[in-house]
């Protein structure tokens, strides 16, 4: 059994702050708030309504004021709760009212290996609270700390990101609209003219037959949601495609995006969301870059078994999903790069497998120089700028 000594506070040390540890583990119904306080060994915890900041706040102020009440020492808070569906709003509100927050990324959380195991939002709190105690500590694999976007960061990632979903619904109702004409045998209806609605009613089913009733009405409107899923990707797209073409653009990073659109093979959409998605923070090294997008290696080393395990795929899908899509772009568009040139030839002729993990491979080193042309300036060696 683990025993944790309460600190006695010397005489010497009557200025330094005294540090008491909170946790919140958050759901829709009800908040958990966990603390730990040189008052006891053991982990109190409270209730409180769930998205009632002022709740909390005055929680953690009675909490504070008794603490510094019984040691007579100035008394520092440090908070978290982890990443999730609430978003980073909270973390604002503690912020702003001097309490230090961490926002802990929820798959670095260690947790028992067994099989079955208790979890209870209780048990989470707790847990929350060793992990924070120990990575103030000085312990970093104790837990992941994510960095919180400001406001604007977070508002500039909107607009690919809606384009992104409107996209998959799209695809949704094109593919339910071919579904329904292959069950009459009809394959050769595209949702996507401009004149769908004109040829709907030309349609004939593979006997002969014109389409029945209450079928033809519900592809009519499956195309009346198409319409207006159309309408506002061309919105959205309009938007985006401002931000290159105004001298006057708002956008928080229109310097980086424009800058990143003046290379071939890259348009609007890849540029706005790599900036986005990526290249809007800062990065230490290509390690970290790479980590970050999750194209950085996995290697499995333990005994007399040595191998690589591929990408850790750990990171951001979407970016990662977008730079194998750009590196495939690349190829087709400059191809007399030196990136280009090394792809051909390591792969030559070769088709499938060696094919896509060659890709992958380009895809970081495409990552990394498109960072370093960002940073500094410098044009990935023998890319072409747009005329």
């Amino acid at each position: 059994m683990e025993v944790r000594v309460v600190s006695t506070p010397s005489a010497g040390a009557d200025n330094e702050p005294v540090h008491c540890y909170v946790a919140i583990e958050l759901s829709k119904s009800s908040w958990i708030v966990g603390f730990q306080t040189p008052l006891t060994n053991k982990t109190s915890q409270y209730q409180v309504k769930a998205c009632d900041a002022n709740a909390l706040l005055e929680l953690i102020e009675r909490i504070r004021t008794r603490v510094a009440r019984e040691l007579r020492r100035p008394i520092e808070v440090m908070s978290c709760y982890e990443a999730g569906y609430d978003g980073f709003w909270l973390h604002r509100v503690l912020k702003a009212h001097g309490i230090h927050n961490h926002v802990l990324d929820p798959a670095s959380l260690q947790v028992n290996r067994r099989a079955r195991r208790a979890k209870t939002d209780r048990i989470d709190a707790d847990r929350m609270v060793r992990a924070l105690i120990r990575y103030l500590r000085g312990e970093p694999e104790a837990c992941s700390v994510v960095r919180v976007p400001s406001v604007e960061q977070e508002d500039a990632k909107r607009l690919h990101r809606e384009r992104r979903r409107l996209i998959a619904e799209r695809v949704q109702h094109v593919n339910r609209i071919k579904g329904l004409c292959a069950t009459q045998g009809i394959y050769h209806y595209a949702p996507l003219r401009k004149d769908r609605l004109a040829r709907l009613d030309d349609l004939r089913t593979g006997d002969g037959r014109a389409l029945p009733t209450r079928l033809k009405a519900e592809i009519a409107r499956e195309l009346k949601r198409l319409e207006v899923l159309l309408e506002m990707i061309a919105t959205v797209e309009t938007e985006r495609d401002v931000i290159l073409t105004s001298a006057a653009s708002t956008h928080l990073n229109a310097g980086k995006i424009k800058m990143l659109a003046k290379l071939k093979a890259i348009g609007p959409e890849f540029a706005t969301t790599l900036v986005g998605e990526v290249f809007y923070r800062e990065f230490a090294n290509r390690r970290k870059l790479g980590s970050y997008v999750g194209l950085g290696s996995s290697p499995f080393c333990s005994g007399p078994v040595d191998r690589d395990q591929g990408i850790s795929k750990a990171g951001n899908p979407t970016a990662r999903s977008m730079m194998i899509e750009l590196a495939w772009t690349w190829l087709r568009y400059q191809p007399g790069s030196a990136l280009s040139i090394w792809f051909r030839e390591r792969v030559g002729n070769l088709k499938g497998r060696p094919r896509r993990i060659a890709i992958v491979a380009m895809a970081r080193k495409l990552l990394v120089a498109l960072w370093r042309y960002l940073q500094t300036g410098l044009v990935p060696t023998g890319a072409l700028l747009k005329a």
